[in-house]
């Protein structure tokens, strides 16, 4: 591992199209995150489905609904409403006909709700980017929940988020009188006027909710998380240094928040430096730790990066440097655990805190001494290896071993098999960490059949565990190694100024640059490649690297745009090796295939 974070050469150019022409508006796969800014689903790429409510009483449990209007919007664009009349079944108070317009008549021909309520539910059809939006949530909340308890519907538990509370949140007095639906749909301007009809109060509400974004976005409010958060105030250290932000630049890079000695709090990364720090200050920034840094805060040094993978391994290179107390992730990359096969005469398998250059192959990292328990205990099942400490030369055979003699071990190395026969159970161990695991899925998936079939699912679990820790350090181990073993390579993407390229050598970024049009691609190469770090070969999977590094570059190298530009050496990954298994690699924590 390295030590003190190495610079990476970087620099901003102009050139022509480079390595081809990709069109201006070619974007990476939906679902795929292809940027730099912090996770969540960004406001514009949100559906929002605006609903109000029209009941004859204010009680969900007691009152019934008497119309439903529902307006389904995103960024600029109206994709739908969804507007009906329900007979409540119950006779319409007086006062709430005069409040509405709504009249016995005009609900007598009405669908049920028993109609209504799935037709509604097929509107909002709530996905992982879509939010339920209203004014006063928890009444229409409150109203749908109960609604779908008496019909025995399931209730989808959309995302939702309150215009009401944002409202509060972020106009004070004297700026609205009150923050009644028909205030600030006047203060907003909205096309629609709310008048106790639920499809134009949800019309008025669109305006309302699009008027309260734009009053978020100064502060940092770019997705639909954030919104959610600005219900809760900002602290008064949070607000006391927000001036800390106003002399960032607007570019992609690393931030590093300080205290009053210069000690480094906190690193990120962001897209637009000013715009994430920024957020640090504000009600969008709710974690807990995060506002008790706020108080600590004395200075911000940002770090300008010309790309984004050199901006994500600036960041961990810090993180690993520095150990900011506030980081929870990243700092201690020193702590890994691997699981190597010892490559003395009678190999056996142990879980190891270094790598050395002993020829020996290893799987990981891990980041826990239990998964690498793991690890190791689902080869010892597969192959019959010894499990004791002791040394032993090609000429002293085991016999001497406790474990052995106590019947513990398994290994065929007690003296019953000769050193040639030993050495094809380790050569087998050796190529499935290496290349194909198909015998140590083959055996853990036979055992786990037999002990389902014997209904011994806790024993058949912990079966699952193991191949699970042990496939997916593996796949780590044999993607790290691959992408180590070529000395030099050079890969380019478009982005938004021009190609971002990149060199890698040996696993490690050495060095970045953008090539915008204007310059001479050749040239443009030759320099990058010149000035770049120059990175020596090394033992194991991460010789000059951190296993993180090394798997930022990887994935930049693997996004759909990316183009290969020159390569020495092979960068080859084995055909039937652990990443041919991504199921099992995930179903022990419930999680959907690695693609």
């Amino acid at each position: 591992m390295p030590g003190r974070s190495a610079p990476i050469p970087s620099r901003s150019v102009t050139g022509a199209d480079y390595p081809g022409r990709v069109p201006a508006d070619s974007a990476g796969p939906s679902g795929v995150q292809t940027s730099i800014t912090d996770l969540g689903t960004p406001l514009a790429e949100t559906t929002f489905v605006v609903v109000d409510l029209e009941t004859t009483g204010t009680s969900a449990q007691r009152s019934r609904i008497t119309e439903i209007g529902a307006v389904k919007v995103r960024g600029a664009d109206v994709l739908g409403e969804f507007s009906t009349l329900v007979d409540p079944g119950v006779p319409i108070p007086a006062e709430i006909t005069l409040l509405t317009g709504i009249t016995q008549s005009m609900v007598a021909t009405a669908p049920p709700l028993e109609e209504a309520l799935p037709r509604l539910l097929d509107f909002l059809a709530a996905g992982p980017g879509t939010a339920l939006v209203a004014h006063n949530a928890p009444f229409d909340t409150g109203f749908l929940k109960a609604a779908c308890e008496r019909l025995d519907l399931e209730w989808p538990a959309p995302t939702v988020v309150d215009t009401l509370r944002l409202a509060r949140a972020l106009l004070v007095r004297p700026q609205v009188r009150n923050h009644r639906l028909a205030t600030l749909a006047a203060f907003f301007g909205a096309p629609t006027a709310p008048n106790h009809r639920a499809l134009d109060d949800a019309r008025a509400t669109v305006a309302v909710l699009r008027g309260l974004i734009d009053r978020a976005a100064p502060m940092g409010v770019h997705s639909l998380e954030e919104l959610r958060a600005v219900t809760k105030p900002a602290s008064r250290a949070q607000r006391a240094r927000r001036h800390l932000a106003d002399d960032l630049p607007e570019k992609p890079g690393v931030y590093m928040f300080t205290d009053a000695r210069g000690a480094v709090l906190y690193v990120g990364k962001s897209a637009n430096l000013r715009r994430r720090v920024a957020s640090y200050f504000t009600a969008a920034e709710n974690r807990r730790r995060i506002r008790e840094m706020a108080g600590l805060v004395e200075g911000v040094t940002p770090l300008v990066c010309t790309t984004e993978l050199e901006a994500s391994v600036r960041e961990l290179r810090i993180i690993a440097e520095r150990k900011p107390p506030f980081n929870r992730r990243s700092r201690y990359p020193e702590r890994a655990f691997w699981v190597k096969l010892t490559a003395d005469a009678y190999p056996r398998v142990s879980v190891a805190r270094t790598v050395h250059d002993d020829g020996a192959p290893y799987l990981g990292p891990y980041t826990s001494a239990h998964e690498a328990e793991r690890a190791k205990g689902a080869l010892l099942h597969a192959f019959p290896l010894r499990q004791c400490t002791h040394t032993f030369s090609a000429d002293a055979p085991v016999a001497a071993c406790v474990l052995a003699q106590l019947g513990r071990c398994g290994a065929p190395c007690d003296g019953t098999e000769s050193l040639e026969d030993y050495t094809v159970h380790a050569e087998a161990a050796r190529a499935a960490m290496t290349g194909d695991p198909g015998p140590v899925v083959a055996a853990h998936t036979e055992r786990i059949t037999a002990l389902s079939a014997d209904l011994r699912y806790e024993e058949a679990a912990g079966h699952r565990d193991r191949l699970a820790a042990f496939l997916r350090g593996a796949r780590r181990a044999q993607r790290l190694s691959a992408i180590a073993a070529v000395p030099h390579l050079v890969a380019s993407r478009p982005g938004a100024t021009g190609w971002e390229t990149c060199v890698v050598r040996h696993g490690r970024l050495a060095g970045a640059a953008v090539l915008a049009p204007g310059t001479d691609p050749a040239a443009f190469l030759a320099s990058l490649t010149a000035t770049a770090e120059r990175v020596d070969a090394g033992p194991g999977p991460v010789p000059r690297a951190t296993a993180e590094e090394t798997e930022a570059v990887l994935a930049w190298l693997e996004h759909p745009a990316a183009r290969l530009v020159e390569i020495e050496g092979e960068w080859t990954c084995p055909l039937r090796g652990a990443e041919a298994h991504p199921r099992m690699t995930h179903w022990a924590h419930g999680r959907a295939s690695a693609q």
